[in-house]
């Protein structure tokens, strides 16, 4: 079972962006919050992630909130928490572990730590080493307390410290009540110390995300405006590099058909002198040409005067067959003795003798009729 998909919760768009691009680099589904109460929602109506990374503090609810009720849920329960967060001492991921953390990432994260986390994520899946949701009952895990232990203060020195102002406590004093603090003037400004630091690193880490957010907004419409004039740029380049293309080819189809006729006018000149040198159709041919035409008009008469005595539509008939046998002889005879003239003379010839044969044949058809 690999990591495929992932729910990102953070107040600060920079650090979604960050953090999901690297998630994305690894091919990674992510799915993003802005809230504790927006995470919450989502895992209520869409299908649970394989891995959460929630961010530790948030304005409203913040981190350690939303994990106990991700943790007490026994539908989310079982989904490993990745808390991202500046603090990575000891005690502060021992603390964190018990509130059900899988594991810390520091911030801002980088791919060498965000790789190791997930391919130990990995392998603890596989293996089924995932460990078994907390029992959430009187945990607390707030900055406030995180600070008394700094100072070496007991957790319940606040508590203390109003009994002690209250000289006559109801009922006895308890044996095991541990002993109250002294309030003193080293006391208190530790502790003002500690309560406005924490105020001020509350108040910086809104300011830095609305400033990281407004910065991002910029960012992003810069980033939007560049990628729409270097889109306008391209295709601009684009219909230049067309139009330049389609003048090209014009001029390349116009040469092309200037060469082609060029060349047949070139063709048709060499003809034309070829027809000139070898003299065309003489007078001999046609003398020649003339005798045969009489030859066959002789056979044809004497054909005709022995069928006069068969009906006008059997004469066309063996008109017909005998004006195609002559036809071929006289083809033939035309082609022995023209042997030595080119083909377009021996073509042409035979196109007149045709001509003048059907003229004959016309005639004699006109006879007979």
């Amino acid at each position: 079972m690999g990591i495929k998909n992932a729910l990102l919760v953070d107040d600060s768009k920079v650090a979604r962006f960050a953090l999901s691009k690297l998630l994305e680099n690894r091919e990674m589904e992510v799915n993003m919050a802005g809230s504790a109460e927006e995470a919450l929602d989502f895992l209520t109506s869409n299908s649970r992630p394989d891995v959460i990374f929630m961010d530790h503090l948030m304005p409203g609810m913040n981190g350690v909130e939303a994990i106990k009720i991700i943790k007490s849920n026994p539908d989310t329960a079982g989904i490993p928490i990745i808390m991202c967060t500046s603090k990575k001492s000891d005690s502060f991921v021992e603390e964190a572990r018990n509130f059900g953390v899988y594991n810390i990432l520091t911030k801002p994260p980088q791919t060498d730590g965000l790789n190791l986390v997930l391919e130990q994520l990995a392998n603890d899946v596989d293996q089924g080493k995932l460990p078994d949701a907390p029992v959430l009952d009187g945990l607390t895990m707030s900055s406030s307390e995180d600070n008394e232990e700094k100072m070496g203060l007991p957790l319940n020195a606040t508590l203390e410290m109003s009994l002690k102002k209250d000289d006559s406590p109801s009922g006895p004093p308890s044996r095991e009540r541990p002993q109250p603090v002294p309030l003193t003037s080293e006391l208190i400004e530790q502790i003002s110390r500690s309560a406005v630091k924490t105020h001020i690193n509350n108040r910086l880490h809104e300011l830095l995300s609305s400033l990281f957010d407004e910065q991002f907004d910029h960012v992003k419409r810069a980033l939007d405006e560049s990628e729409k004039k270097q889109s306008s740029a391209l295709n601009e380049q684009l219909r230049e590099i067309t139009s330049g293309l389609e003048k090209q080819t014009q001029a390349l189809r116009d040469e092309i058909a200037a060469e082609v006729s060029l060349n047949l006018a070139r063709e048709l000149s060499e003809l034309r002198k070829e027809l000139v040198s070898s003299g065309g159709f003489t007078g001999d041919h046609m003398a020649e040409l003339k005798d045969h035409i009489t030859s066959v008009q002789t056979i044809d008469t004497e054909f005709w005067q022995t069928l006069q005595s068969e009906a006008i539509q059997q004469a066309h008939e063996i008109s017909r067959e005998t004006a195609e046998d002559i036809a071929q002889r006289t083809i033939d005879l035309y082609a022995t003795q023209q042997k030595a003239s080119t083909s377009r003379l021996y073509t042409l010839g035979l196109s007149v003798s045709l001509g003048v044969f059907a003229v004959g044949i016309a005639w004699l058809s006109g006879i007979f009729a």
